[in-house]
């Protein structure tokens, strides 16, 4: 299945991936202009034990993929703070942060066009903005955030050390980057090595995040099959079914044998003063 290959590839050059999920994404934001659908992450059924956080009743619908966001965000304070979402993708979980979690202002980039004007035509919030960019070169000057966020998508990304090399950049000195993606265990113990290694950067928080995950998805398998039968033409779903990590789908089996990985990260930026 395309989707298959695309989250798995791994033989071709950067420079090929980056363009196949470029293509992708503006297939998608074409593909699904209903603007219901604004989450595109696999979500997270909240850890057994822990309160579940209280939603307001129209972000019920979205709680699990709204559940990830908190889970990755919250520990970044974001209140009053100058917020930056790299690979925003349909805006859910910038619009749904910035109306919890109230940061000064809140911008979202991502590299695909489409995913930016849907955003823009969906999300009418003061202090929320999107821009088109690309997260290996990102369009912003030196220390102009507190927060970055980075929410399942580096995956997609040709130089994951760009990437980083970016974030470091952008963060103002004390600044949080909040980081949540799934691997499978080689890659990902090549990852924590990395972000381990940053230069200027400490790993303060780590978690494990694959059972939860796992858990959403069959959780969440109903309403997900109910938005793709409603939204998606018949000889585009069996794509769309694999690609959105339904109950029994590739990415589905791989989380709950731990085939892939899904890990959360809180990093702190230096402060030379």
């Amino acid at each position: 299945m395309l989707t298959i290959f695309l989250i798995f590839l791994c033989e071709v050059s950067p420079k090929a991936r980056r363009a196949l999920w470029r293509w992708w994404y503006d297939r998608w934001a074409r593909k699904v202009g209903a603007g219901e659908w604004t989450f595109m992450n696999y979500g997270l059924d909240w850890p057994p034990g822990e309160r579940p956080p209280a939603l307001q009743i129209e972000d019920e619908a979205d709680r699990y993929c709204a559940q990830l966001y908190l889970r990755v965000a919250a520990p970044g304070a974001m209140t009053g703070k100058e917020v930056l979402e790299v690979g925003s993708g349909r805006g859910g979980g910038a619009a749904f942060l910035t109306r919890y979690l109230e940061p000064a202002r809140f911008t979202g980039v991502d590299f695909s066009a489409e995913a930016v004007a849907f955003c823009a035509s969906r999300h009418h919030l003061g202090s929320l903005l999107f821009k088109q960019g690309d997260a290996e070169a990102l369009p912003f000057p030196d220390n102009s955030f507190d927060v970055v966020l980075n929410v399942e998508s580096s995956h997609c990304y040709g130089s994951i050390s760009k990437f980083f090399a970016e974030v470091t950049r952008v963060l103002r000195p004390g600044g949080m980057f909040l980081y949540a993606d799934l691997r499978e265990p080689p890659e990902m113990k090549t990852l924590d090595s990395q972000l381990a290694a940053l230069p200027g950067m400490k790993v303060m928080e780590t978690e494990d995040l694959t059972p939860f995950v796992a858990a959403s998805l069959t959780a969440d398998h109903g309403r997900k099959e109910k938005m793709i039968a409603d939204l998606i033409p018949v000889n585009q779903r069996a794509m769309f079914l694999e690609f959105a990590g339904m109950k029994d789908s590739k990415i589905h089996r791989s989380l709950t044998s731990r085939q892939l990985l899904y890990h959360r990260w809180v990093l702190q930026k230096a402060d030379p003063s």
